[in-house]
């Protein structure tokens, strides 16, 4: 059980660090005592089986609530505080949660028709509803709301898929879900005694499972209210921060930020990045600068955190020239089983596969037919079990009957100097049925022509863009993916 990661880890180190922000450091011990005082507050004013909300962004409180709703058998529904409020709505809704917990601030925003508790961190009298957790300290599991009967099969987590394509849904994640992708990490990403780690990725997103993964070390985990590079910069050296997870957009930022010196990241040792792949330059200067042992993690909400992954003398290899390695996602943890669908969609069976979608019985049907998870990624799996993602299924573009890989013609859009970012859609043609669009970021003035010139000299014509369109910024969800349903939807209103 979830809880039983946190009592070990209290038992084991209570005088270390668990959680820390720019505002407060909560050891084990006292960490296991609020998660306990929020449990008999989330028993008191719901039902076991109920939905607990909440909205906010990184903070102390909301780790709590990760450990304090399963505790007292009550399901945790975080909401993307990056969404519109009727998108929080219709969450809750879709959750038929009883009760919401969340930051003043956002909960100003927020009309629910739901009881409200107001977070804060550390806690103190709720501003709206509900108090926040007394100083009493349970004494046993039904003092703190806990049901004898609980199962580590039963939900913890309904969480909402990262919506790429602009229809997310509930995916259910057991205690038994979290910890079997926790020890997936941690087999192939270890945690020393002495690590430290850093993450900016919003808690309301599956890479919140970060927070076991250290904890199940009894180490802490540094947690930044959003991403910001010389915030970033700032605690590192504070905290003694050895590993770090970020998006590969983040780490482009945190490369180009110009007030960003070395001296301030001299203690990490590693970078885990996921979400999407790293564009090779980047890579290289990762390595050339830094040489941090880098690992790519590949996965998805539907698998409670990620199943394969891509090790640091892959990356070195990667960074040296390995074409190969370059577009890999990695290999499977032990544990974790991978095959191909007839057309080549990846299938994972594994212990850490969600339960289904939350009252949506034909979704649930479709993602684990069979009894495995169909990933919705086309994939290639090489005879020595690496793992290549060729792009997800509703990104393949279809232009006068050939397939074109988005990815592909992205990595070569990101090999030209003035480029800083890039998506490749396809987009309607009368003729060929979609034509190859790309949406490009630059870091210097280039022309269309000039670009369209770059990708005809290394890519065949079919898949070489028609069409190139400028943008200050892409779209991105919460995990940083690239919301190309949305670039599609904006393009389509600005017409041809």
């Amino acid at each position: 059980m979830l809880i039983d990661l946190l009592t070990d880890a209290a038992e084991r180190a209570p005088h270390v660090a668990a959680v820390v922000t720019a505002d407060e450091a909560v050891t084990f011990a006292e960490l296991l005592h609020r998660v306990e005082a929020r449990a008999a507050q989330i028993a008191a004013i719901t039902k076991p089986g109920d939905r607990v909300a909440v909205l906010a962004e990184n903070c102390v409180a909301y780790v709590e609530l990760y450990y304090a709703a399963p505790l007292a058998d009550r399901i945790l529904v975080p909401l993307n505080h990056r969404l519109h409020p009727e998108e929080w709505r219709a969450t809750i809704a879709a959750a038929n949660a009883r009760v919401l917990f969340g930051d003043p601030a956002l909960l100003d925003r927020c009309e629910s028709t739901v009881p409200i508790v107001a977070l804060s961190d550390p806690p103190t009298p709720a501003l709206v509803g509900f108090g926040a957790p007394t100083a009493t300290e349970p004494t046993n599991g039904e003092e703190r709301g806990v049901r004898k009967t609980r199962h580590e099969d039963d939900v913890a987590w309904l969480i909402g898929t990262s919506g790429t394509t602009g229809t997310p849904k509930l995916a259910m994640l057991s205690d038994a879900n979290l910890l079997a992708a926790v020890e997936a990490t941690l087999r192939a990403r270890p945690v020393g005694e002495e690590d430290v780690l850093f993450t900016p990725f919003p808690l309301c997103h599956v890479a919140g499972y970060n927070v076991f993964v250290a904890h199940r070390r009894a180490r802490p985990i540094v947690l930044q209210r959003s991403f910001d590079p010389i915030g970033l910069a700032a605690m590192v050296p504070e905290h003694r921060v050895t590993m770090l997870s970020l998006a590969p957009t983040m780490i482009a930022m945190l490369l180009d930020h110009p007030d960003i010196d070395d001296a301030h990241l001299a203690t990490v040792r590693a970078l885990g990045y996921g979400a999407s792949p790293i564009p090779a330059p980047v890579l290289q200067r990762v390595i050339d600068r830094w040489n941090w042992d880098c690992s790519q993690g590949f996965g998805m909400t539907e698998l409670g955190g990620n199943a394969a992954f891509l090790g640091p003398e892959e990356h070195r290899a990667a960074a040296a020239g390995d074409q190969r390695l370059l577009g890999a996602a990695g290999r499977p943890s032990p544990g974790v089983e991978v095959r191909l669908a007839a057309d080549d969609e990846l299938l994972i069976r594994a212990p850490q596969v969600m339960r289904g979608y939350w009252n949506d019985p034909i979704a649930t049907t479709d993602a684990l037919a069979g009894g495995w998870l169909h990933t919705g990624d086309v994939a290639r799996i090489d005879d020595d079990g690496l793992i290549s993602i060729v792009d997800r299924k509703k990104d393949v573009i279809v232009s006068g009957g050939e397939n074109v890989a988005s990815r592909e013609v992205e990595a070569v859009l990101f090999r030209h100097p003035s480029v800083q970012d890039v998506a490749v859609i396809g987009i309607p043609h009368d003729r060929w049925g979609e034509q190859v669009c790309a949406v490009v970021v630059t870091r210097e003035a280039v022309d269309a022509e000039t670009l369209i010139a770059h990708c005809r000299g290394q890519l065949a014509g079919f898949k070489t863009p028609r069409r190139i369109e400028f943008t200050g910024a892409l779209p991105r969800n919460a995990s940083g993916k690239v919301l190309k349903h949305q670039l599609r939807a904006d393009l389509a209103a600005a017409g041809p």
